[in-house]
């Protein structure tokens, strides 16, 4: 039994390398919402054992209930690695909280490991990227193929290699905006790729605000100092905190599918984003 999805910030998120297991504490200590422990793209063949072992050592105590999400991405479900890195966490009594599935081309993928964790009595959650044509192709499928998933991750480099197109915005708005669109057909939140130019704050943070528009709860990061615009990009303001409220006051005292609010029709679709936005401020302390 999977437990339910909770709303919760995520807002940014940066990985941690599993070799070095003594970078955990900095990187939850960093300002993210989500700290991943890479064993896939930031570690050599020659290492990945070492990483593993490493990396699920660190879930052998208990953790702090500090706000902070702990992930960890394995190596892909259709390579040798991913397949070690499977074997591994469904071998241990104490699991990650949550892995990230790199690579995710099929929904059938997804269903396999949560069968696998089920049949181990593991509760994992899963956060799925979608990196490849054939991904972006079924990820309204993906999307609702596990009740384990919590969100979806945009794989902007791998894509754009993919789709041989340049790495930028424009060239892969359309991908984005099918991977929102799956995302939020299953109520997932969905996270876009790190702004790869650590010498340009001003264009990471005009980034992030288009892809906030768009959709997008959240954006990841490569270095601890783009953390705190991506989570003030991402943070609802006072203004929209206090709509949301008021719009959930009036809903429940209607007690209808939908009301009027300014002048302004208000139906229910828009009440579940209301929701998640005072869920979220609640979760931050505003």
């Amino acid at each position: 039994m999977t437990e339910p999805r909770t709303i919760r910030p995520r807002r940014s998120f940066i990985f941690t390398p599993g070799l070095k297991p003594e970078m955990f504490p900095k990187a939850l200590a960093s300002g993210a919402d989500i700290v991943c422990v890479e064993l896939e793209d930031g570690i050599a063949p020659k290492d990945k054992d070492e990483a593993r072992r490493k990396a699920l050592a660190l879930f052998e105590t208990p953790q702090a209930h500090d706000g902070v999400e702990r992930i960890v991405r394995i190596n892909c479900l259709r390579d040798t690695f991913g397949l070690a890195d499977v074997q591994a966490i469904l071998a241990t009594p104490s699991p990650p909280p949550a892995l990230m599935l790199p690579k995710v081309r099929t929904p059938d993928e997804v269903q396999w490991l949560d069968g696998l964790l089920t049949e181990c009595g593991h509760d994992t959650r899963l956060h799925i990227i979608i990196e490849t044509n054939a991904g972006l192709e079924a990820a309204f499928e993906i999307a609702h193929s596990s009740d384990r998933i919590d969100a979806m991750f945009f794989g902007g480099v791998d894509m754009a290699a993919e789709l041989r197109c340049r790495n930028a915005w424009e060239p892969l708005l359309y991908a984005r905006s099918r991977v929102v669109h799956a995302a939020a057909s299953a109520e997932l939140d969905v996270i876009d790729v790190p702004y790869l130019d650590l010498q340009d704050p001003e264009g990471m943070e005009r980034e992030a605000m288009l892809a906030r528009d768009l959709g997008f709860s959240g954006k990841g990061s490569i270095h601890p100092k783009q953390i705190a615009a991506l989570n003030a990009v991402f943070t609802p303001d006072a203004e929209t905190i206090g709509k949301a409220r008021r719009m959930i006051e009036v809903f429940e005292e209607a007690d209808t599918g939908l009301v009027v609010i300014d002048g302004k029709l208000i139906e229910k679709p828009v009440l579940r984003d209301m929701r998640r936005i005072v869920a979220i401020a609640d979760r931050l302390g505003g």
